[in-house]
């Protein structure tokens, strides 16, 4: 641009000489500069014919700096004729920015610029916490979450009950494995089950107990073994110093009165006083197990001896058990499902839960046999069902009146499209009510639950994307960038050529084009693109894509990876082609 093109777009204020200036050079706050008009008055403090209206305006001639008032709008004349004019008339122009008012002073109004002294205090989060809360109980609607009533789980609650209803006698309940696709209600109808067997367990005081594990998280042999092993020596040192307790207090009495040990299983104090010598022995030998660092043998024998240590009947509940077989193989299946013939005092059943219907086709005959000796399969949720649970879940959720008449619907809706999930209708609807609060709404809408639909999918996008392998970045950046110079049915050659210039410019290792071929097959697994082979005749067969997700998010999370960071502004050249 040439200095003409600089000096027109330049904002000018015009005075009386018809002389242009710069606004630029006269707000600057921090010039002390004399920019005084001549054709305006001198400051009333210096003019002797200064009117008593103007000596009583709250406007200190100093707050108004004469640079800041736009001549062009403000005509001396004016000014001069009537000295007693209220500058409150003509303030519209004045920058208040740069110095044109006394902030001392607060019962001067400019035009609502001026902030009184409340609002200054306002602090970050006043505002949002000034509106009411629309939930009553948010952690209703998430997972983790167990209801005191399940609807539609009956059947399966009750089969599950009718199993274990043994350990409450003192036997060993048979092996369960529960399959269903994700938000079917297998894992809460599970920790349902479990809670109702503990506190039924403690009213009649059979000693028995549920021990939950998340095998997507604990997914070892030795991960597994070690957080049992904790849990039930934690457990045994409570009960070896409750009986310690109980055993020195009884010693205190007798050796006062030797009569205090007639009803008990002690003869003698000698005898009492061995059996809180073997209490103290059996204290000093719970080791806990370290997360790492053990034989697998040592951790299995660890946790044999602290399952087995006193009477009791144990369910351990493996969560996404096929993650466990996945990792680790089927060891640890074999080893629990097979410790009961070698227990002395205890007794263990499995509660494998499974999202894979097939999982078992990979596990050892032996393990198959013991572990599946009851299976229980949970079904999808429809749309009416849905419903009926998101509804008694807002119940307890939110306040009354909080959602209007179409919310639970179109969550139920929007879930039974996906396989009847609820935990993805309760994500919904708590998103929705979120979305509500944060706008400051009185209630739950339609339109916050559309959003909160769009808000999930794209969140689920930039989680997939941000955690791509560079290679597949580099991939996925290239379909972006032909969609963005217009090109549909993209085919592989040209994502190729794309990529190879793209790994110029940021110095990373060029791949093969059918290694590219594999990673946008893996794309188009996560959804990412959507691709197919086409066949071109004699010219052979290609992959058509094209992308199926928001190009201008996709395209952020892409850039905020450091590396990827510096193709920005790369504009690879696009090679052009004649389509049939």
């Amino acid at each position: 641009m040439d200095e003409g093109e600089n000096t027109s777009q330049t904002d000018k204020s015009v005075d009386d000489s018809g002389i242009g200036r710069n606004l630029s050079e006269t707000d600057d706050p921090d010039d002390d500069t004399d920019r005084t008009d001549p054709d305006l008055d001198e400051p009333p403090s210096d003019d002797p014919t200064e009117t008593d209206s103007m000596k009583s305006d709250p406007v200190d001639s100093g707050s108004v700096d004469s640079g800041s008032v736009d001549s062009g709008s403000v005509d001396s004349d004016q000014i001069e004729s009537n000295p007693s004019a209220d500058i409150n008339d003509v303030s519209t122009d004045i920058d208040v920015g740069s110095g044109g008012r006394d902030r001392s002073s607060t019962d001067v109004d400019f035009d609502g610029v001026v902030l009184d002294d409340e609002d200054e205090n306002q602090g970050l989060f006043d505002d949002l916490l000034s509106g009411e809360p629309i939930f009553e109980n948010k952690e209703v609607l998430r997972p983790s979450y167990t209801p005191h009533e399940l609807p539609h789980r009956n059947d399966q609650i009750n089969r599950m009950a009718t199993i274990l209803v043994s350990a409450l006698r003192g036997e060993t309940p048979s092996n369960i494995l529960i399959y269903g696709k994700t938000g079917t209600g297998k894992t809460a109808s599970a920790k349902f089950v479990s809670q109702e067997l503990e506190s039924t367990s403690q009213k009649y005081d059979v000693p028995c107990e549920v021990e939950y594990i998340n095998c997507e998280v604990t997914d070892t042999q030795y991960r597994v073994l070690a957080q049992l092993a904790n849990t039930f020596i934690e457990e045994n040192q409570a009960v070896i110093a409750d009986r310690l307790d109980r055993c020195r207090e009884l010693r205190s009495g007798a050796v006062d009165d030797p009569s205090a040990l007639a009803d008990t299983e002690f003869a003698t104090l000698d005898e009492l006083d061995a059996r809180i010598e073997e209490l103290e022995t059996d204290a000093d030998e719970m080791e806990e197990v370290p997360m790492t660092g053990w034989p697998t043998d040592r951790v299995y024998s660890t946790f044999f001896e602290a399952v087995d240590y006193h009477e009791r009947v144990v369910v351990i509940m493996l969560d996404e058990i096929d993650k466990l077989v996945e990792k680790s193989g089927d060891d640890t299946l074999y080893n629990l499902s097979r410790m009961n013939s070698e227990l002395d005092r205890s007794r263990i059943s499995i509660m494998g839960i499974s999202n894979d219907l097939k999982f078992t086709d990979f596990l050892d005959p032996r393990v198959k046999s013991s572990l599946g000796e009851e299976e229980i399969v949970f079904p999808p949720y429809d749309a009416n069902q849905l419903r009926d649970i998101l509804q008694h879940r807002a119940d307890i959720a939110f306040k009354q009146d909080a959602l209007t008449d179409d919310v639970i619907p179109l969550c139920a809706a929007f879930a039974a499209q996906e396989h009847g999930d609820a935990r993805r209708a309760l994500d919904l609807l708590r998103t929705a009510g979120e979305l509500a609060e944060r706008s400051q709404a009185e209630i739950v809408a339609e339109k916050h639950v559309r959003q909160a639909q769009d808000k999930i999918e794209l969140d689920r996008v930039v989680e997939v994307v941000r955690t791509l392998p560079t290679q597949s970045k580099i991939v996925l950046f290239a379909v972006i960038l032909l969609e963005k110079n217009g090109v549909h049915n993209i085919n592989t050659g040209e994502v190729f050529n794309i990529y190879k210039r793209l790994c110029e410019e940021i110095d990373a290792d060029v791949l093969t084009q059918r290694r590219v071929t594999d990673l946008i097959s893996e794309l188009d697994m996560l959804g990412i693109v959507n691709a197919v082979v086409v066949s071109k005749g004699r010219y052979g067969r290609t992959k058509e894509m094209g992308l199926s997700v928001p190009v201008e998010e996709t395209e952020a999370v892409l850039l905020s990876d450091s590396r990827l960071g510096d193709i920005e502004n790369a504009q690879p050249f696009v090679q052009a082609r004649f389509d049939n």
